[in-house]
């Protein structure tokens, strides 16, 4: 039986505990979460804006920038697709057109937030936020416009930082009722904090091991004891790689070669073998090659 990219996503929730979602940058790091065995992948605000334009994670790319990285991630692998919309770009019109677009681009969930539009890092200081009537509002917009029922809609809150405790617990009951299927709270500093949470509300949590951030390095396994079902590394594999590709172009700026680093890279046959390319060359033969 076909499932839909929400279906997928729900199921992974259902059969792991918690559920690891991993940051994929662009198709290729998709194909490698995906072949490696990660069930679920993410496509971060902060990801798009960085990577593919160069720009700070500070509300600057649109929803045809964000859509465009999705539609590249879901055309190569099959795997549930996350995606940050920030605060869905607009009013209840916009918001129901980026639903419209992430389902069309095969996207299986979303999360959107309820800081104001002119939104700053979920882990930096300053934030503000709407009014609770007002993300609601977004909410409410963003569950009328889907067309598929398992798409899931994600409320992400950033009130703790702001409002305190009783007001993340507030405001992610309300976004519940307003039809919300599940809960982002972000930048909460401890694991006492992830078990309020959960045990107030009767839905998925999602805890954000973003690294270098407001929220200390937990494991999947302290967040699963505490009632949380989904655990985000949204950046992990991008810094990483940002450490990786510093180290090499310093190297070659000094040595002119990279010889002395050849175990450090990915060779030709492993890029290849994540990208089916022998099996294009054969199609190519079959087709074109001599008889």
């Amino acid at each position: 039986m076909h499932q839909t990219p929400g279906q997928k996503f729900r199921e992974a929730i259902r059969q792991q505990n918690p559920l690891s979602i991993v940051g994929t940058i662009n198709a290729y790091t998709a194909m490698m979460a995906t072949r490696i065995g990660h069930q679920a992948i993410y496509l971060s605000g902060a990801g798009c804006a960085n990577f593919s334009y160069g720009l700070p994670d500070l509300g600057m790319t649109s929803l045809n920038d964000v859509v465009e990285d999705a539609r590249r991630i879901t055309s190569a692998v099959p795997t549930p697709l996350l995606v940050d919309i920030d605060t869905g770009w607009g009013g209840s019109f916009n918001i129901a057109r980026t639903i419209g677009e992430m389902e069309r681009a095969g996207v299986a969930a979303v999360h959107m937030e309820d800081q104001v539009s002119q939104k700053r890092c979920g882990h930096r200081p300053n934030k503000e936020l709407v009014t609770a009537e007002e993300m609601i509002d977004r909410i409410k917009a963003a569950v009328d416009a889907r067309i598929d029922d398992s798409f899931f809609i994600m409320a992400r809150t950033d009130a703790y930082a702001v409002e305190g405790m009783q007001g993340a617990m507030d405001r992610s009951a309300a976004y519940l009722e307003a039809g919300a299927d599940g809960i982002f709270a972000e930048a909460m500093p401890a694991l006492d904090d992830y078990r309020q949470l959960a045990a107030a509300m009767d839905a998925p949590l999602l805890a954000n091991l973003t690294e270098f951030g407001l929220t200390p390095p937990l494991t999947a396994g302290q967040l699963a004891e505490c009632g949380v079902q989904l655990v985000l590394y949204p950046l992990t594999a991008a810094r990483a790689m940002n450490r990786a590709a510093e180290q090499i172009y310093r190297h070659l700026l000094v040595q002119g070669a990279p010889a002395e680093r050849l175990d450090q890279l990915q060779t030709r046959d492993e890029l290849y073998d994540y990208l089916g390319y022998l099996d294009y060359e054969k199609k190519l033969d079959q087709l074109f090659g001599q008889q």
